[in-house]
């Protein structure tokens, strides 16, 4: 796998935050910093089509319960300033004051953001202290589960706060991570090798990535975990009732996101695809054009 001039595989490049996918929603970053969305508009997490200068954008909740429609999107520009849209009972979407901020992630009842001192600012819902970063430094990438929040380090270590009750915290021996991301009750972090670890539930087999190679990008959903690989191709393992982790034919894919029960690939050519529960039309993805692709 080609590195850059740190030694890091080329994964590095990769941004997060061009597609995001909720339970019941899917959002994605089209190249002229505009925002599309499909999917359940219950709360208003969809209505982003006034948004303007986008750089990322970010989905919360991912995982399936009778409250799981309650939703919110989360939207970086340019400028470092953050817009929010949706559910907003724990003040998640309570980030208009928020400055100098480089990427986001939006986790159950709460919004993360990354600033571009490496320190880390987050709202909403707080009660297992998955929102305890204020102590956090020198980050460089945050992903929100359901009820922790992860930090990954410059140094290529992973840190963790919140619930821990399935060992989804349990990240302090990982080490030369260069991307990190958090599901329902797991984690997965990126190796520089292209090699991919996991830790937390693994009820459906989600964590079951010690065998993967060769991998340049990561996303976990509730139950299941995607890795895009260096080929373009892409390889699924969890949960996959609702056909969710059917990637196999997948090709010449750049960007991936899974929701709780569906995924969503960035194709090469700026076409979006998806699998999965599509009960709020949250695949409803063929349509989309000019979706903002990797840099690299």
């Amino acid at each position: 796998m080609e590195k850059d001039e740190l030694g890091f595989s080329m994964v590095w490049t990769i941004p997060k935050g061009i597609i995001a996918a909720d339970c019941r929603h899917t959002v994605g970053l089209k190249s002229d910093g505009t925002v599309t969305a499909v999917g359940d508009n219950k709360y208003g997490q969809c209505d982003v089509s006034g948004w303007r200068d986008m750089v990322a954008v970010a989905a919360g909740n991912v995982h399936m319960a009778t409250n799981t429609g309650n939703a919110h999107t989360v939207g970086l520009r340019s400028d470092g300033t953050v817009a929010a849209v949706g559910w907003n009972k724990h003040d998640q979407c309570n980030v208009n004051g928020w400055r100098d901020i480089v990427a986001v992630a939006a986790g159950w009842r709460r919004t993360v953001g990354l600033k571009s001192d490496g320190t880390v600012v987050a709202v909403g819902r707080d009660h297992e202290g998955q929102c305890n970063v204020s102590g956090w430094r020198d980050m460089v990438a945050v992903a929100a589960g359901d009820w922790h929040t992860v930090g990954l380090k410059s140094n290529g270590m992973v840190t963790t706060v919140g619930n821990n009750r399935y060992g989804q915290c349990n990240v302090s021996g990982w080490s030369d991570i260069v991307a990190a991301e958090a599901g329902y009750l797991h984690t997965v972090g990126l190796k520089s090798d292209g090699t991919v670890v996991a830790a937390g539930l693994n009820k459906h087999g989600q964590c079951d990535v010690s065998g993967w190679r060769d991998i340049v990008a990561i996303a976990a959903g509730s139950h299941h975990t995607i890795g895009i690989k260096s080929d373009g191709t892409v390889t699924a393992v969890g949960w996959n009732e609702h056909g969710q982790c059917n990637v196999s034919g997948w090709r010449d894919i750049v960007a991936i996101a899974a929701g709780c029960v569906h995924t969503v690939g960035v194709k090469s050519d700026g076409t979006v695809v998806a699998v999965g529960d599509n009960e709020y039309s949250q695949c409803d993805v063929i349509g989309w054009q000019g979706i903002q692709l990797p840099s690299n």
